[in-house]
């Protein structure tokens, strides 16, 4: 029987050290190309630990999911599409509240994740203090310290990455409460969106996106397999033009 090959998506901002994380995973074991129909580099490659396979895909830096950009489109594409079996979100430790925000973003997306809290060696030289327990308590999902380009972290990572695919990390992530009239059209539009993704994609973000007017989520949703949308390819844009 073959072993099965797990996917791992990377995600962050840029300048978060992403690119040098996916450099010590995969050493020479790596290729890049463009994404289909994009302009887009495409940066794929593979890692060992305990002998089985990983896959890792280097997506896009970005700032934030709401497909503003061609880079956008494809991390959040990749995301809800490509179901990774983890996906890595890398936040630079010295600017963290900042780049929670799109860490925030793909936690609404998936509850497979682990977040990467890279560079804590500039944090502690300028002396912060992260208290990486409660980060992890706060967000609902596994905080692992790194400082990727002196390897320090990298043991702990993999052994989180394997213990998430073999199930044995049990996440329950923050769920982002809004205004209380974004609150009540998610909803309104929530069992609209259920009928048409069911249990496929995040009813709760599909709907955030919406509301948020979001065509080209519309469009990627359309073009998805016909069985994954329960009233056909056409239901999603009368559900989004119905709800909104």
């Amino acid at each position: 029987m073959n072993k099965r090959e797990y996917t791992i998506a990377l995600a962050g901002n840029p300048n978060t050290g992403k690119s040098t994380l996916f450099n010590v995973l995969t050493g020479l074991r790596q290729h890049t190309g463009n994404w289909p129909g994009k302009t887009v580099i495409h940066a794929e490659g593979f890692f060992t630990y305990k002998n089985e396979e990983y896959r890792i895909i280097d997506l896009p830096g970005t700032y934030s999911l709401y497909s503003n950009s061609a880079d956008e489109e494809v991390a959040r594409d990749f995301i809800i599409f490509g179901k990774p079996d983890v996906t890595l979100v890398v936040l630079d430790a010295t600017a963290l509240e900042r780049n929670l925000n799109l860490a925030l973003q793909v936690l609404e997306m998936t509850d497979r994740v682990i977040v990467c809290l890279n560079l804590m060696d500039e944090a502690k030289k300028k002396g912060m203090v992260i208290d990486i327990d409660n980060l992890s308590k706060k967000l609902g999902v596994p905080v692992v310290p790194l400082a990727a380009r002196n390897k320090e972290g990298i043991e702990e990572l993999l052994e989180t990455i394997a213990r998430m695919v073999h199930g044995k990390i049990q996440t329950k992530p923050i769920v982002v409460s809004y205004s209380r009239a974004i609150e009540e059209k998610i909803a309104k539009l929530l069992p609209l969106v259920k009928e048409v993704v069911g249990e496929e994609y995040p009813a709760r973000w599909v709907a955030l996106r919406l509301l948020d007017g979001d065509t080209s989520l519309l469009h990627a949703l359309q073009h998805q397999p016909h069985h994954l949308l329960k009233g056909g390819p056409n239901y999603a844009c009368h559900c989004s033009a119905k709800s909104i």
